[in-house]
């Protein structure tokens, strides 16, 4: 079927728009299903294959929430689904919200790792998650079959269980205070730890969200962006239930393989577009197009009111080149909107208010490291971008080592609490106490994110991640630092490099630069090593090892995002190796 076949759901209808003010999700699923609105599919060029509004969704969520109660399944039980982004998922996912159970949704197989390496991050995920039953998308069932037989998990294709018969089943009441999903977080620095979020707090962070952004009528979504993770999950599907908004959908997979689809769905988008990326989404898009003729020909982003970017550290480089590939397509620097957030905070913590844009702030290195000033050498700056302002009832605190507030402009660890911080992590006390703090003053507890920052007023600057820092001789250095200096060089990508520190033979720590290689003559490579050295140490300062590794090598998140910690995990191991190099 073609798009002139199958018509989109659309922007707009008569029912009054509620922006995410229900007690449970449930209720904001059954209003939605009272609007014409719903989520749109897309195959890999953009054509649309099916429309589901939120009326169909519905019916099919009860339906598979009697299934799941025939087959045993009740309230607080764990049901792992293969985030698929697919009608089935959609439905799955609000099945077991009315069935009182808890989705996990679990990622697909990505490009990078093999089929060992998948079944491997599942099993951990499963044994974390202990579900009653793993429903999974038929044409990945012989690695979602190995992973559930390793722990003793029911696994069933999702295309079977929907043919089970659906008996009529009292359905439980929710509460707020009720656990609604669990969430994994892409474990980048830890063990992988089920985020568990309750109605309330969903709820409350749609609702902060949606306002911070000023959702309005004739808004529409488009996204690529994979289920699994929070910003896909709850700022491109859960969000859109709960306020209403139709949403056009390109499965991650289809925009690796052609990102410039995604651009294209805006394009004939006829309403306001909101749709988000990483950097590197916007990063791959510019670099595409560098290439071509007229994007004025192709594309129209005149209408793309919220470019958002959140879930890694924003390049104010990479936005810049964004901005000067698609301004002839109309696309306006001021849609950019800064957020940051995190999985523990359900998902946005500070977003930036409509229109504001990107806005950076050059800050001395030594302020960043904590070390002081060089009088000998010029001084360096860094851009540091503006993430926005908390969401309404959010509360963000910079502080020092010692628990103490810092003031306006001084660097800390971001700590932040409200309605939308995570209930724990499922089955992890250790955890949840490590990273929440009960409040001394009767307030909800403080979470303390992990990550570095400052305050100016009344926005947040993210500087990194305190777990990542590289400390050589007292001093503070940021890993990113040391791969955006070897981006700067031809022939690198966001994603080729990973930075962190190893011991060297006295005990003391060294910075150590992994970098993919593409070139096979050993003495091109030599050269380039060199270079990177040299580069490395021109803007850092300090004398690394630096170690050339074969292309896809270095690991990824779920979310696709580079994991520092199973880098260095897996050079120490000896499982990643370099190319050997004459002296």
């Amino acid at each position: 079927m073609h798009d002139s076949q199958i018509l989109p759901t659309p922007n707009d209808c008569a029912l009054p728009r509620r922006r995410a003010d229900f007690a449970t999700f449930n209720e904001a699923i059954d209003y939605a299903a009272l609007s014409e609105k719903g989520l749109n599919f897309h195959d890999m060029r953009g054509t649309l294959e099916r429309a589901y509004p939120y009326r169909e969704m519905r019916e099919d969520a009860l339906a598979m929430a009697r299934r799941l109660v025939a087959a045993g399944i009740g309230p607080k039980d764990r049901v792992a689904l293969i985030a698929d982004t697919s009608p089935e998922f959609a439905a799955l996912f609000c099945a077991c919200i009315y069935a009182g159970a808890w989705p996990v949704p679990l990622p697909l197989p990505t490009t990078f790792g093999g089929k060992e390496s998948y079944i491997d991050q599942l099993v951990v995920q499963l044994e974390s998650a202990d579900p009653a039953i793993l429903l999974f998308p038929p044409e990945i069932a012989e690695m979602t079959r190995a992973a559930a037989q390793r722990i003793d998990c029911t696994a069933i294709d999702w295309a079977e269980f929907a043919t089970r018969e659906a008996p009529e089943a009292d359905l439980p009441e929710a509460s707020p205070e009720d656990i609604c999903y669990l969430q994994y977080s892409s474990g980048s620095t830890r063990f992988p730890t089920g985020v568990a979020v309750t109605h309330k707090a969903l709820l409350h962070n749609l609702y902060g969200h949606s306002s911070a952004m000023d959702l309005g009528t004739n808004d529409r979504c488009v996204s690529w962006l994979p289920w699994y993770h929070d910003m896909g999950l709850v700022g491109c599907f859960l969000s859109l239930i709960a306020n209403q908004v139709s949403v056009d959908y390109l499965k991650t997979e289809h925009f690796a393989r052609r990102p410039l689809a995604w651009l294209d769905l805006i394009s004939r988008n006829k309403g306001n577009t909101l749709s988000y990326s990483p950097t590197f989404g916007y990063d791959i898009c510019a670099r595409r197009i560098s290439s071509q003729s007229s994007v004025a020909d192709r594309f129209d982003l005149s209408r793309w009111r919220t470019a958002g970017n959140g879930a890694d550290m924003i390049r104010p480089d990479v936005m810049q080149n964004f901005v000067n590939a698609f301004a002839d397509a109309g696309f306006k620097a001021s849609a950019f909107t800064p957020s940051y957030g995190l999985a523990e905070a359900t998902l946005a913590v500070t977003v930036m208010p409509p229109g504001e844009g990107i806005r950076v702030e050059l800050v001395e290195e030594e302020r960043l490291s904590g070390a002081r000033p060089n009088l000998n050498r010029p001084a360096r700056y860094r851009a540091i971008v503006n993430c926005g302002k908390p969401l309404p009832d959010m509360e963000v605190e910079i502080r020092g080592e010692n628990d103490e507030i810092k003031a306006d402009h001084q660097i800390g660890k971001v700590w932040c609490r409200g309605p939308s911080i995570m209930h724990s992590y499922f089955r992890n006390e250790e955890a949840t106490h490590d990273c929440l703090l009960p409040s001394t003053d009767g307030g909800g507890a403080w979470l303390d994110t992990g990550d570095m920052g400052y305050m100016a007023n009344g926005y947040l600057f993210i500087v990194g991640r305190a777990k990542d820092m590289i400390i050589i001789n007292g001093k503070n250095h940021w890993p990113q630092d040391i791969e955006w200096a070897v981006e700067q060089l031809p022939g690198f990508n966001h994603g080729d490099i990973a930075a962190f520190a190893v011991e060297n033979g006295d005990g003391e720590e060294a910075p150590a630069v992994l970098v993919h290689c593409r070139v096979s003559d050993p003495e091109e490579r030599r050269v380039l090593r060199e270079r990177i050295r040299e580069k490395v140490q021109s803007v850092t300062g300090m004398n690394c090892v630096v170690e050339l590794v074969p292309p896809r090598t270095l690991p990824r998140t779920s979310s696709g995002k580079l994991s520092r910690a199973k880098a260095k995990r897996l050079y120490l191991s000896g499982e990643i190796q370099p190319y050997k190099l004459a002296a």
